[in-house]
Formats: C-alpha cells, sequence, structure tokens
C-alpha cells in the first residue's frame, strides 16, 4: 500500500526530539523567522529533495510574497488553517507566524517527513499548533482529515501545484461544508478563468462552478522570481468567500446536493460544446418546454449563462422528471 493510501500525520512537538537542527535561527526574533532562498536550498539539500514536475512542484524563497499571501487572507491566531502543498514550508512559516493553527497536506513523503523538522528550527513556539498529513489532496474527507471537523468555518491559503488547483478547489469546498473562505495562488490563466465572468472568453466550467459556492476574486500577481525552481507560466492569487451554505435539515441539504449534482452536469454539458447553443450542447439532457419553464433562451450559448440561470434550468429539469415520474405511477 502506498503512502498515499496510508496517511501519516505528524506535529512538528513530536519530532522535535530527531531533529538535528540548530534553532539559533529561530532567535532573530521572538516568533522566529521565515525562509529565505539559501534556507531553501539548504533544507532541500540536507534531505535529498528536488522539486519535481509530477508535483507540480516550485517553492516560494522570498519572505515578502508568503506574507503578503497570509495577509490577503485575513489569518489572524484566532483562524484555523488548510494548507495544500506547503512544500518545504515558506507558506507554512509565514501562517503560523500569525499565531494561527494549521494543518498542511503534502502528497510527497518526504518533503512531509521534512516539514516539522523546519518548523522544530525556525519558529520551535508554534510546533503545538502544526501537524502535517501525508496524502494526495483530492483524496482528503472530514474523515480521513478530522483536524477540522469540529469547526465553524476554516480557511484554505496555499500555493497550489498548478496542474490540479481547480480540482482540488472543487473538491475541497463540495466536501467540506464549513470551508468558508481561501486564498490561492495558482498560474496567472487560472486564476483569470476562476473569477471571470460571464460572457468572457475566458468564462467556463471552473468559473461557474467555482459561482455556485460562493465568489471569487483576483487578489494580485506574483512575479516567477519569487519561486526555485521559477516556473514558465505567471502566477496570480485568488480570494474567495463562501455564500452558499448548507441547509441543517437533513432532507433540505440532500435536495440541494442533488441540485448541485444536476446543474453540474448541465455545466459541463454546456460547455463541452461551448460554441454551440443551449438547445444543440443539452439535447439529450433538457427538452425545449424545460427551457420555457425555466425562463432560459435556448438560443443563448453556455458561456452566457450566470450560475443562477445554470441552477434554474437545473430546478426546472428536476421538477419535469418529478412531474413525469408521478404521471407514470399514477
Amino acid at each position: 500500500m502506498s503512502d498515499i493510501d496510508s496517511p501519516t500525520i505528524e506535529s512538528a512537538a513530536g519530532n522535535a526530539a530527531n531533529s538535528t537542527a540548530s534553532n539559533t535561527t529561530a532567535a532573530d526574533s521572538p516568533t522566529g523567522r521565515l525562509l529565505g532562498a539559501a534556507d531553501i536550498r539548504r533544507i532541500a539539500a540536507d534531505a535529498g529533495i528536488s522539486p519535481t514536475k509530477k508535483f507540480g512542484q516550485n517553492f516560494v524563497i522570498d519572505p515578502g510574497t508568503v506574507r503578503r499571501i497570509v495577509r490577503e487572507a485575513d489569518v489572524t491566531a484566532d483562524t484555523h488553517v488548510l494548507e495544500v502543498g506547503p512544500g518545504l514550508g515558506s507558506l507554512t512559516l509565514a501562517i503560523l507566524e500569525t499565531g494561527a493553527r494549521m494543518t498542511a497536506v503534502e502528497i510527497d513523503p518526504p518533503v512531509a517527513e521534512r516539514l516539522p523538522r523546519t518548523i522544530t528550527e525556525f519558529m520551535p513556539q508554534a510546533v503545538s499548533r502544526f501537524a502535517v498529513v501525508n496524502r494526495d489532496a483530492l483524496t482528503v474527507t472530514p474523515g480521513n482529515l478530522p483536524d477540522f471537523n469540529d469547526d465553524a468555518s476554516f480557511t484554505l491559503v496555499a500555493n497550489l501545484p498548478y496542474n490540479v488547483a481547480t480540482p482540488i478547489i472543487l473538491t475541497l469546498l463540495e466536501r467540506f461544508a464549513n470551508l468558508d473562505s481561501f486564498v490561492v495562488m495558482v498560474q496567472k490563466e487560472v486564476a483569470d478563468r476562476l473569477a471571470a465572468k460571464p460572457g468572457s472568453k475566458i468564462y467556463g466550467t471552473p468559473s461557474v462552478k467555482l459561482a455556485w459556492y460562493g465568489t471569487a476574486e483576483r487578489a494580485g500577481t506574483i512575479g516567477r522570481n519569487v519561486f526555485w525552481p521559477a516556473p514558465n507560466v505567471d502566477s496570480a492569487l485568488v480570494r474567495f468567500t463562501r455564500t452558499r451554505k448548507p441547509s441543517a435539515d437533513a432532507a433540505k441539504a440532500a435536495a440541494e446536493e442533488s441540485l448541485r449534482v444536476t446543474t453540474f452536469r448541465l455545466i459541463d454539458a454546456a460547455f463541452g460544446q461551448r460554441r454551440k447553443t443551449l438547445h444543440a450542447a443539452l439535447k439529450h439532457e433538457v427538452p425545449a418546454s424545460v427551457f420555457d419553464n425555466a425562463g432560459i433562451d435556448a438560443t443563448r450559448r453556455g458561456e452566457t449563462l450566470t450560475i443562477d440561470e445554470f441552477t434554474a434550468l437545473a430546478r426546472a429539469l428536476e421538477a419535469q422528471k418529478a412531474a413525469n415520474t408521478a404521471e407514470a405511477t399514477a
């Protein structure tokens, strides 16, 4: 069984005794210090870690950048933070610097194993507020990541692997109803799509599905020179706030989830044939009468519809199916 199938959870405190790193670097200030380029390269060399394209690893080497991300996310000592893809700990330390509690999810076993030692060396007073889970973020659930189950809300702050950023965001929002906000660094083109509005050329499936959960906006760009190794693409920050809250009533929550599944299916079909009209793209999904019932012009293209319009179409479709079922059983 792989490391991903059998995740390990480690605290920095539990690894302090095994760390051979000196704590003198943390004495520079009462709260420790952040990683610079020389620190990143030393840690990587000591641990035998090389950035890999497989995991989309580009490590941030600029303290100002990680502090900016944390500031954009409004992280304070009262915040509970999830970080995905912590790498060698640049952003992790900036999060802990605020006094926040956090759990990092890291897919790469050697990187996950090394991270607690870095916290112990650079910010020893934060070891009790930190844990790392060796797991693929796409497999994370409230069952195997229980740290956040008792929270009314928590936030995601991350430099996401660019090749899987959108699936990670949508998966976490679907599985964790109490994930209320995030600030993530992603490829600039991905950031543009996530924050795109109806009618623009880059508005698509990620834009509409993210809008189901809440509102997203661009929060600035990041230069390539703050990474090691420097990526071949530009980066940007996306800030998100959740506005759709699940119902506490089990029946209503189940109905809402059914509506989400139907809505997302229509979104996938509409953008799967982006240049076609809704009538053509959804001909196997939506009868003509449903468009009329939803008040949607079937000659429009999917790229012009808001999430509310897609939801109205899905609701009308479910109502039509329910009516057909009732008629058939009458």
